[in-house]
């Protein structure tokens, strides 16, 4: 697959190949689903908690006697069946992470780099540098390129005055290619890979 390669003016810098193995696939939906669903279980903090019996503050005194009242037996007021008392069987902290092979991870992100291939919205930028960090630059170069919601993934390591100036613009944000991942290249409008991000990534996933 050949794509033109563009600067942050908008003038073309030339042509890339992308290989067939990582841009060429047929996406399927079934991997993506379960690609983002790993990635979501693990971001989930699992830190709800609520109090059982054990634990809530109220007297563990017998509220009556056992036998001879006429009502139903029962200890102290820490009970589920009482109003402030603990909750049977309530959530604790956990983490909700399940095991992905890393050959089907790998798998979901050539996939959901295909599915925008396919779809028309990968761009290749010839790179992603400014001189200085300033975001009206980069927001005026954003705007007369058309991105709205995109994902720039740069090579190794993010120009720091690029980065920066990337910061402050709403709906654009900028990734090494390392950091690259099937989540957050699905839920933007536009993936952009500089050249060196081609690379690595093509390296990294062959």
């Amino acid at each position: 697959m050949k794509l033109d390669v563009i600067k942050l003016d908008g003038k073309k810098a030339g042509s890339v190949d992308l290989g067939d193995d990582v841009f060429g696939l047929e996406p399927r939906a079934d991997i993506l689903h379960r690609v983002v669903r790993w990635q979501r279980a693990r971001a989930q903090a699992g830190t709800h908690k609520v109090k059982t019996r054990s634990e809530t503050s109220y007297s563990t005194k017998k509220i009556y006697r056992q036998k001879g009242t006429g009502g139903a037996r029962h200890g102290d007021r820490n009970a589920p069946i009482f109003r402030k008392g603990g909750v049977y069987k309530g959530p604790t902290p956990r983490s909700h992470a399940h095991d992905l092979p890393k050959k089907f991870r790998a798998l979901g992100l050539k996939h959901a780099l295909s599915a925008k291939a396919g779809a028309g919205e990968l761009v290749v930028l010839d790179e992603a540098a400014l001189k200085e960090a300033k975001t009206k630059t980069l927001a005026k170069a954003v705007k007369e390129l058309g991105w709205k919601r995109a994902l720039i993934i740069d090579g190794a390591e993010v120009n720091e005055n690029f980065a920066k100036a990337a910061r402050n613009i709403d709906g654009v944000d900028v990734l090494p290619s390392m950091g690259a991942n099937v989540y957050d290249i699905l839920k933007r409008d536009t993936l952009v890979l500089t050249k060196a991000g081609v690379e690595a990534l093509e390296a990294r996933l062959k």
